[in-house]
């Protein structure tokens, strides 16, 4: 008879049928190490992106809404943030850096078309260990495994490297003028370095995949190569607990005072008091 683990990893593979799920339980961290040991080559960059709810799809947040007007509408909104939030940045970028300028949106909750990754597997971690209810039960988590160059040569056989706004501008630019409109032959997503203009996105050793108009989310459709290692609910506070002892918390990943705070209510027992 199978056992009730192996039964729960099955579940999660027919949930996601758009990625391969790890047969093996990650419910500690030298496990999770282990296993991404194997899944990765030491002379290959992998990225990494936690999910705390294994239901969430490989999309940005522009483009989840259900209608092509609301995903225009979130894409046209950097206009208005250029417009109101120059003043209120401590040094904007030039009105004609669009890279950064979504960046820096996309930092402050604006729904954009970029979609975050981690060069750092702990970090990724922590997020898919983040305690997501629905219905009253919690759910179990993923973190994807993406090899970045993989994705790029699709798009350019000529570019087999993670693409740089300097260096590669021409083909990342016009990702930024793209509507809402999903068509079946539309630009495939592309992995870029980021340009490093927040404390956050250093501290977390942040990556981007920038999505165009064809298939709006990750899968192995595009990246054939794409796993996805569960992370069951019942592991979640033994792994956030092992990741603290090495350095992975709240604190040390988000620079902002209120995450201090909350890091501290957690070390002391008082999340929900």
């Amino acid at each position: 008879m199978e056992s009730i683990e192996v039964l729960r990893l099955a579940a999660l593979q027919h949930m996601r049928p758009d990625s391969q799920i790890s047969p093996n339980r990650i419910s500690t961290l030298a496990e999770f190490i282990e296993t991404c040991s194997a899944l990765t080559r030491r002379e290959q960059r992998y990225w990494f992106r936690g999910h705390a709810d294994a239901g969430w799809s490989l999309t940005p947040s522009a483009l989840r809404f259900s209608s092509e007007t609301k995903r225009t509408t979130a894409l046209q909104a950097i206009d208005s943030f250029k417009r109101l939030a120059a003043t209120k940045l401590k040094e904007a970028p030039p009105p004609t850096d669009g890279l950064q300028w979504i960046q820096i949106a996309r930092h402050y909750g604006l729904p954009t078309r970029l979609l975050d990754w981690t060069e750092n597997a702990a970090i990724a971690l922590y997020f898919a260990c983040e305690r997501v209810m629905k219905s009253g039960k919690e759910q179990d988590g993923l973190v994807f495994v993406l090899d970045p160059i993989e994705l790029n040569v699709i798009v350019d056989k000529e570019r087999p490297r993670i693409l740089d706004a300097y260096r590669d501008g021409d083909l990342i630019m016009p990702y930024l003028e793209l509507k809402g409109r999903c068509t079946p032959k539309g630009r495939p997503s592309i992995a870029i370095d980021p340009v490093w203009n927040s404390e956050r996105l250093v501290l977390q050793k942040g990556k981007f995949t920038l999505h165009g108009a064809g298939d709006f989310a990750l899968s192995t459709n595009q990246v054939p190569s794409l796993v996805a290692l569960a992370v069951l609910r019942e592991d979640k506070a033994t792994l956030l607990d092992e990741l603290q002892t090495i350095g992975i918390d709240e604190m040390s990943i988000f620079p902002e005072p209120d995450h201090v705070c909350s890091h501290i209510c957690r070390v002391l027992g008082l999340k929900g008091k």
